[in-house]
């Protein structure tokens, strides 16, 4: 059983914000393995079914960025999920924009949604870092609350695609190959 979870902020003027990715890549998982209708349960929109074979739940947080931890932690209760289990993709200000990095583990370099998730359910979950990079003139809060350009959004839906077509191999938790797949296209 795995627990695929998207973050971004629930309000409709956040719908595409950088800072949403992870609610974008959830998205195109439901509709490409054609997951249930998502039902507001747990603090978040949660969707379920089978993906190659795994049982899965994907949800999209709707207590903010920030708590993001509260409704993984209640899904994590519920269904008994174990934490290795949980895969999470966000964005990331540290990346170049269009690329990403997966890992277990570490440090969440500032981002207030991984900070809230370690400190409800730990550090042993994978992450799916999504790069939205970030010039020198822009403030964090500014960057990630902004909405893609025309150009960056051609660049995501890319990125996006790619990460939906790679998913098996992530969920077999391969993370360099998924890593290196997904980043050659």
């Amino acid at each position: 059983m795995l627990l695929l979870v998207g973050l971004g902020n629930p309000h409709p003027d956040n719908k595409n914000n950088r800072h949403n990715i992870g609610f974008a890549v959830i998205d195109s998982i439901n509709k490409q393995y054609g997951l249930s209708k998502q039902k507001p349960k747990f603090k978040g929109l949660l969707t379920t079914g089978k993906i190659h074979d795994h049982k899965v739940f994907a949800v999209k947080p709707l207590t903010f960025m920030n708590n993001s931890g509260v409704c993984i932690k209640e899904l994590v209760d519920y269904f008994k999920i174990d934490v290795g289990n949980v895969i999470v993709f966000h964005d990331d200000i540290d990346i170049n924009l269009g690329k990403i990095r997966t890992k277990r583990g570490g440090s969440d370099a500032g981002h207030n949604g991984i900070e809230s998730i370690d400190k409800y359910i730990g550090k042993e979950y994978t992450r799916v870092r999504i790069g939205i990079g970030i010039s020198e003139e822009e403030t964090v809060s500014t960057h990630v609350l902004a909405n893609f350009s025309e150009n960056e959004q051609s660049i995501i839906t890319k990125i996006t695609k790619d990460i939906v077509s790679s998913l098996l191999i992530l969920m077999n938790k391969q993370l360099d190959l998924f890593s290196s797949k997904v980043n050659q296209t």
